[in-house]
């Protein structure tokens, strides 16, 4: 098969189907992210890199205005001096007028000083101050005095200080002097008047406080003699006592009364005995002369009983006994009635004589009934006197708040005559004294060293200034400037790899007319058939521009070391990036490493490969899709390059998106992938165009070409955001135009390689992988 003929590849096999490739390691395009308002440290670094003739403009030329203008002011002197206004450790005697009793904090301040200094600073103050003033210095006014006189309140404290400035040392100095004289003066006759007013209003108040006094104190005095009482709190204890101890008697009372009326119930069952017939048997057992008679009569009836026995009843012993016992019985009534008399005896009493035992149960039973009879006359007793005392325990809350407020009062006004009595002699006192109330801590002097302008210290604020006024300009124009400025900047914002950077050339057109430089990248790359290259002779001299798209090339064919890329859409988001130039030297790289390569200008609306390449365009990929000619006369084959086949645009066609699109742009494409190691296809720009999009549905990749300094974030972005919507495979970026760039300062910077001979190696492995990637059917392809 001949160079450049295009036919449908054979498998391994020879069955003559298309080998099935599979999709090679890439990144989608990921979807955009909106750009960060925050500048990191990086990017501060990068824009202070970028601006930094502007900051360092802005900040000459503050710097230049403030030293300029520094130097020609004239130079102003200042001077102060301090009042002592208020006493350090006590207040003044006028002030305890309103002092609260028991209260009061002597280090408060009592001067409202913003008044006081807007008063020293009247024209009424100022006017005999400033007469002072014109006998030494007539060009003195009020109102020059007033914009340089300074008075304030030194934080805090009791003290006033002024300051005044003055191109002259000797004139700061007397005019302050005149005018501290001035305030102490003002000070002493305000307080002579305050004094007098003072002693004055004194003087008004005391008759009035001491009929106030004499009113409440005898108020106090009768209220006394009316509720008998000394102290009602002491009186309030003793009734609280009081009515403790009667509510525990009333209590023992209650449980002695429970006591001895069970007793008195339990002796009048067992004794049968009412309570007067009890007090008559005890008091009959206590009578000699009836327990007498009561002993004869129970012998009587002892002896009647024996001799029962041994007489009949008719006989004269047992009459005889009968008789005696018959005599007894009226004295022993006639005994009762004597003892008890008529009450007792009523009651009826057993003449029989009562045993030990009953009689003292008896006495116990009279004893009980006597007992609840004086309880119940102590509970009486107690119940009244406590009502009395819950009586008087009411009434006690009511003179006790009486009591109370007339002796506040009468406190309260006692106090104030005291208070006023007190600072009326104090007030006599210090009227009688000359002393000043105002007390000069600090006098003026004459300064030495000019207060202003502060060479020093203007000159290095306006340093500041202007660096922070550049930054700030700076800050200003990176953000109108809304283009890519360094390779890290694009890769942080578009999120994808940054497969190489091509460094700016100032000469580019001629360098892409000459190939030497590039053919002799041959030399590294063993030739197909075992022999050197023509060019092999010559020495290898690294170009950072040339090594670029060397590492460019590396890089993709690492990003797909598993299943290779094998067709790549080259393109940008807008026109002038670079696009057609990265496409011819890329295909120049790669054919110079060793492969087929099919460079195909796809940009059918604005051709550029042609030019770049100095090539004919009548015929190109436009007239293959639109008419009967074959791809095999359409590609070109550039004389010096064994592996690099061009195919131009060819004639612009009215439609060219129809072309891309159409089933036999497609049977081409799958025909070059068959054919070449890598098809490289240069479309126009993204934004507003759809062909780039078409192609790369049926590409393994896109690759997109950002010119630094030229393209526009915003657009690369929505370019970036179409692809995402189209569903297109984005490889990455490449940076294009990267000015002060070098081979050495990307080895080390980025770490992409490292050394040379880590370089070596890994051209090695990637020479080693392609030999074994090599197929049968690819021998003869490689020998042509």
């Amino acid at each position: 098969m001949e160079i450049g003929q295009i036919q449908p590849p054979l498998s391994p096999n020879g069955n003559g189907k298309h080998p099935q490739y599979a999709p090679p390691m890439v990144y989608r395009t990921p979807p955009p992210e909106p750009e960060p308002d925050e500048w990191t440290l990086r990017q501060l670094v990068n824009v202070i890199r970028r601006r930094a003739l502007v900051i360092a403009g802005v900040a000459i030329a503050v710097t230049s205005g403030i030293s300029f203008w520094t130097l020609n002011q004239t130079p102003k002197y200042e001077s102060k001096f301090q009042l002592l206004v208020e006493p350090v450790t006590e207040e003044g005697d006028l002030d305890k007028l309103t002092e609260a009793v028991g209260g009061g904090d002597g280090r408060n301040s009592t001067l409202d000083y913003d008044t006081q200094i807007q008063v020293l600073r009247s024209p009424q103050l100022m006017e005999a101050i400033v007469q002072e003033i014109h006998k030494h210095y007539p060009e003195v006014s009020y109102e020059s005095l007033m914009s340089q006189l300074i008075v304030s309140r030194l934080g805090d404290t009791k003290i006033l200080e002024g300051r005044y400035r003055d191109t002259e040392p000797e004139r700061v100095r007397r005019v302050l002097h005149e005018v501290a004289r001035g305030y102490l003066r003002y000070s002493l006759q305000e307080r002579q008047l305050n004094l007098k007013q003072g002693i004055q209003f004194v003087d008004d108040q005391l008759p009035v406080l001491r009929d106030r006094v004499n009113k409440l104190q005898g108020q106090l005095q009768a209220f006394r003699q009316q509720h008998n009482l000394l102290d009602p709190e002491i009186q309030a204890q003793e009734l609280s006592q009081r009515v403790s101890a009667i509510e525990q008697q009333q209590l023992q009372t209650q449980v002695q009364y429970q006591e001895t009326r069970s007793l008195y119930n339990t002796l009048l069952q067992q004794l049968g005995l009412s309570p007067q017939q009890a007090v008559a048997t005890v008091t009959l057992s206590e009578a000699p002369r009836y327990q007498q008679l009561l002993n004869q009569l129970a012998e009587l009836e002892s002896q009647i009983a024996l001799e029962s026995a041994r007489f009949t009843p008719q006989s004269p012993t047992m009459q005889a006994l009968r008789q005696k016992r018959d005599n007894l019985l009226p004295l022993l009534n006639q005994e009762s009635q004597n003892v008890l008399g008529a009450s007792l005896t009523e009651a009826g009493v057993s003449s029989a004589s009562p045993n030990s035992i009953r009689t003292n149960l008896t006495q116990q039973l009279v004893q009980a009934t006597n007992q609840l009879q004086v309880l119940q006359v102590k509970q009486s007793a107690i119940a009244r006197s406590a009502q009395m005392l819950n009586l008087q325990v009411k009434q006690i809350p009511v003179i006790a708040r009486r009591y109370t407020d007339l002796q506040r009062e009468l406190q309260v006004a006692t106090d104030s005559l005291n208070r006023f009595l007190a600072v009326r002699e104090n007030l006599e006192i210090e009227a009688a004294q000359k002393a000043l109330p105002w007390q000069i801590i600090l006098k003026p002097e004459v300064p030495q060293v000019p207060v202003w302008p502060n060479t020093q210290r203007n000159i290095t604020l306006g340093a500041i200034a202007g660096l922070l006024l550049g930054m700030g300009v700076a800050l200003l124009i990176e953000r109108l400037d809304n283009v890519f400025h360094s390779p890290d900047e694009l890769k942080d914002l578009t999120k994808l790899p940054l497969l190489g950077i091509i460094p700016y050339q100032k000469q580019l057109k001629q360098q892409m007319m000459s190939t030497a430089n590039l053919t002799q990248m041959t030399s590294s790359s063993p030739s197909t058939n075992g022999r050197k290259s023509r060019h092999s002779s010559r020495s290898y001299n690294a170009s950072p521009f040339l090594e670029s798209f060397r590492s460019l090339q590396t890089n993709i064919r690492f990003l797909g070391s598993d299943t290779p890329v094998h067709s790549i859409i080259i393109s940008s988001a807008t026109p002038s990036e670079g696009k057609s130039t990265v496409s011819v030297h890329l295909a120049q790289a790669a054919a110079a490493m060793g492969q087929r390569v099919l460079l195909v200008d796809a940009d059918l609306r604005r051709p550029q490969v042609h030019h770049y390449l100095n090539l004919d365009n009548q015929v190109g990929l436009s007239n293959v899709i639109a008419t009967g000619l074959t791809a095999k006369q359409a590609i070109q084959r550039l004389p010096m390059w064994d592996r690099l086949y061009v195919l131009t645009a060819g004639q612009v066609p009215p439609d060219p998106s129809r072309l891309l699109c159409s089933k036999k742009m497609q049977h081409l494409m799958e025909q070059f992938h068959a054919v070449f190691d890598l098809v490289i296809y240069d479309t126009p720009p993204v934004l507003g165009l759809a062909d780039g999009r078409l192609l790369a549905a049926h590409a393994d990749g896109v690759m997109m070409v950002v010119g630094l300094g030229k393209s526009d974030r915003s657009a690369l972005m929505q370019a970036l955001d179409g692809m995402r919507i189209s569903n297109a495979t984005v490889l990455g970026v490449v940076a294009n135009g990267v000015k002060g760039y070098t081979t050495r300062s990307y080895y080390y910077y980025h770490n992409h390689y490292g050394t040379e001979s880590d370089i070596l190696k890994a051209k090695q492995l990637l020479m080693k992988r392609m030999e074994e990637n090599i197929q049968p059917g690819d021998e003869q392809k490689n020998h042509e």
